[in-house]
Parts: C-alpha cells; structure tokens; sequence
C-alpha cells in the first residue's frame, strides 16, 4: 500500500509540472527561450546521471542477468527511438501530401504516450525500492520541466489559447499516473523489475539524442559554457543523490 502511495503522489506531481506553462503568462517569449536551454542542458544531466548512478546499478545489482539487463535498456533506448522516428514520419508525410499537418495535435498525442511509459518506468522503479523511485522522479521531473515549456510555446504559436493550451498539457500528463497505476496492478502478475533498466533506456535516449543535440545548436562561447554547466549540475546532482542515498 505504501508503495501504491508513492506511485499515486509522484504521478499527481508529476501532472502538475504540466501547469509550469503559466509562467509564460507573464514571461516574455525572448526570456522563455533565454530560460528553456539551460533547463534541457540541466535535465539532460540529470536523466544520464539518473541512469548511470541510480537505474542500472540497481538492474545489476537486481539478482538477474547482467546481459538481460543490457538488454532491456536497449529495448527502452529503442522504443523511445522508435516512437520519435514515427512522428516526425508522420509529420514529414503529411506534409509530402500537401495537406497541413496536425501538428499540435500530434504533439499532445506523443507526450501522452511519452509520458505513459514515463510513469510505467518510474513505478517499476518505486516497486523495487522506495529511494530508487524518488531520485527516478526527481531526474524525470528535471526533463519535464524545459519539456512542458517548450510544448507550451509550439501550442500558442499554433493557434492555441493559453487557456486550451494548458488544460490540454495537463490531461495528456495524467497518462503518467495511469501508466503507474497499470504497472502496480500489473505487478501482481508478473515481475516488474525489467522496468528499471528499461527506464534507464529511455533516460539515455532522451538526454543523449533529445535533448543534448537542442543545446549544441549554439556556438558562442559563453552559452556553450553556461549549457555545459548546467548539464554538469544535473549530473552531480543525481550523484549526490546517490551518494547521500548510499549513505543512508
């Protein structure tokens, strides 16, 4: 039950990172995109340090296979690859056939499903410890912060009132407590464990491929040093984490 309650609180959470979108209510679109790559540099740290130092220790450390464990982290990687090529197909092809795309929509409809299996991996990871669970969530929310206002701005450059863009942000969010929910009744049925180091799959492919490649787009100096230190205050702060944690 204690476990249940941790999933319910970190997905209720979780869902109302989606409303950091009000900020921009009073920001500027200049100073939104001053503020939003630090923040990918940032979460970009902490998703790597969340896999590295937490996630595939804990696989290892497990019981199970070493090779089993790769494994599902190549699977995670893959699956989030898989998901990004088949949106901006979709996107491309429909652009091919001269007809407008959809594209806000398809936005909300991949950071559903984003955040759905975000919410299945951060549950595996509270199934199987508690500490591991939380500093899980605490690398996932770093990522959803940048994310959420980035999708944010694309909505209102769309078309989209604020207003819509936010109620609508918020319940494509709510798929990361289902998609926890899901995981705890499932469970019940089967071992869960593969989850960990599938979430930490998925954490590489989205530091890595995601969000790495936003900050490098830049060549001044003095951005390319402020990126990278906010990438290397991700990473040590997942490490203090993880030192503390081990402390403990």
């Amino acid at each position: 039950m204690q476990t249940l309650l941790w999933i319910i609180a970190g997905g209720a959470l979780m869902s109302t990172i989606a409303l950091v979108g009000v900020v921009t209510f009073v920001l500027s679109d200049e100073a939104r995109e001053r503020l939003i790559l630090p923040l990918v540099a940032f979460s970009a740290g902490s998703l790597l340090g969340g896999a590295f130092f937490h996630l595939m220790p804990e696989a290892l450390a497990a019981g199970g296979s070493a090779m089993s464990a790769f494994l599902w982290m190549l699977l995670g990687f893959s699956l989030f690859f898989a998901l990004e090529q088949f949106l901006h197909w979709h996107h491309w092809h429909h652009a091919a056939e001269g007809s407008p795309s959809p594209l806000t929509l398809l936005i909300i409809a991949g950071d559903g499903v984003h955040n759905f299996l975000g919410g299945m991996a951060v549950a595996g990871a509270f199934l199987l410890d508690v500490r591991l669970g939380i500093t899980t969530w605490i690398a996932a929310a770093a990522h959803e912060v940048p994310q959420e206002l980035g999708k944010f701005g694309v909505l209102l450059h769309g078309g989209w009132s604020r207003g819509r863009a936010l109620m609508v942000s918020f319940a494509s969010s709510l798929t990361f407590l289902i998609g926890g929910l899901l995981t705890y009744a499932a469970s019940f049925q089967i071992d869960t464990e593969f989850l960990v180091p599938f979430a930490a799959g998925n954490f590489l492919y989205i530091g890595a491929s995601d969000l790495i490649p936003e900050v490098n787009k830049h060549h001044r100096m003095s951005t390319a040093v402020l990126h990278f230190t906010s990438f290397g205050s991700g990473v040590v702060l997942l490490y203090a984490l993880k030192l503390s944690l081990d402390t403990h």
